[in-house]
């Protein structure tokens, strides 16, 4: 049985995000969406908040899903849980390099655990959860982006 990770701060989840969840879902037996605390990056919503979006926003989506949260590295969090697979987006060229590199830390600490890349659907390779949040503050449109869940969520929160 195959059981892959797919971990980001996802704050918030966006269409992207859920497009490499149901198709991650589809190749694995077991698909795990983690996310974690990530103080760096200013997080609009706290982890259980986040946590708590994912799991209603794959909740309708065919698979062995799961959310968890985890600390530490992500090689470890995989180890834990017995995944053999990391899974990682990729959007743009942009993407790669960053995600490269990260490939091939995590195989340097975990060599049993293999990376696979999903490209995202070109309808969502512009789409980052820090410009939804940037389009959100300015009042701009988030429909195309986001769940409704999501943007009354966010809408929400800035109030």
């Amino acid at each position: 049985m195959a059981t892959a990770v797919y971990a980001g701060t996802f704050d918030p989840v966006t269409y992207g995000h859920l497009d490499i969840i149901k198709r991650a879902g589809q190749v694995f037996d077991r698909l795990i969406i983690a996310t974690t605390e990530s103080h760096s990056k200013n997080p609009m919503f706290s982890l259980a908040e986040r946590m708590d979006l994912l799991r209603q926003s794959v909740d309708e989506i065919d698979g062995n899903i799961q959310v968890e949260s985890f600390t530490g590295l992500l090689v470890d969090f995989a180890r834990r849980k017995e995944a053999s697979v990391l899974v990682r987006g990729l959007r743009a060229a942009g993407d790669f390099d960053y995600e490269f590199q990260m490939a091939m830390m995590n195989r340097a600490l975990a060599p049993e655990i293999e990376t696979s890349f999903f490209v995202t659907n070109p309808s969502y390779m512009f789409v980052s959860s820090s410009l939804i949040r940037e389009i959100a503050a300015a009042g701009g449109p988030l429909d195309e982006f986001v769940t409704p869940l999501v943007r009354d969520a966010i809408i929400s929160r800035l109030g």
